[in-house]
């Protein structure tokens, strides 16, 4: 693991790749809370902005800090891992990212260690979310890098895959 320098267009693609996976989780997390389906009380990022700013917030706010979160996370994964984004580094951030949920931040915003003060499916909750984190990650880093790796590939002789 080491820092990598990326190029303008590499930190252009890796900001857009942060906000498509947050936008992807999210999407499916807002559609869980809604349907009955997830057992989270509200959305968490709205449940930490609220306790940071010690006030309701309209759920746009928590949104927002939703994506800036996902994407934080998402260009540290290309910086990290520019020379292989693959699918078990991002799996192994998702679930450090899911142990400082379970651990900082459900206890932060009221919801108990782990969550047992809401209910200890928070716990598969939170794993399904970040599981679906490093999946998007994955998959769309492998989707916007496969394709300049294999024309680097074919400009050096070798044959583009």
């Amino acid at each position: 693991m080491r820092v990598h320098s990326l190029s303008p267009a590499e930190w252009g693609k890796s900001l857009a790749i942060g906000i498509g996976v947050a936008i992807l989780t999210g999407g499916i997390m807002f559609m869980g809370l809604k349907t009955g389906i997830s057992p989270l009380p509200k959305p968490l990022g709205l449940a930490f902005a609220e306790t940071l700013l010690g006030t309701s917030v309209p759920l746009p706010v928590g949104l927002l800090f939703h994506v800036a979160w996902v994407t934080f996370f998402s260009v540290v994964y290309v910086v990290l891992f520019r020379d292989a984004l693959t699918f078990m580094r991002a799996f192994w951030l998702a679930f450090a990212l899911w142990i400082l949920t379970l651990v900082f931040f459900f206890p932060l915003v009221g919801w108990g260690f782990l969550g047992l003060a809401v209910t200890p499916r928070l716990i598969i909750a939170a794993a399904v979310a970040h599981l679906l984190f490093a999946v998007f990650l994955w998959g769309l880093c492998r989707m916007s890098f496969s394709q300049q790796e294999s024309i680097e590939e074919g400009s050096h002789g070798h044959p583009a895959q």
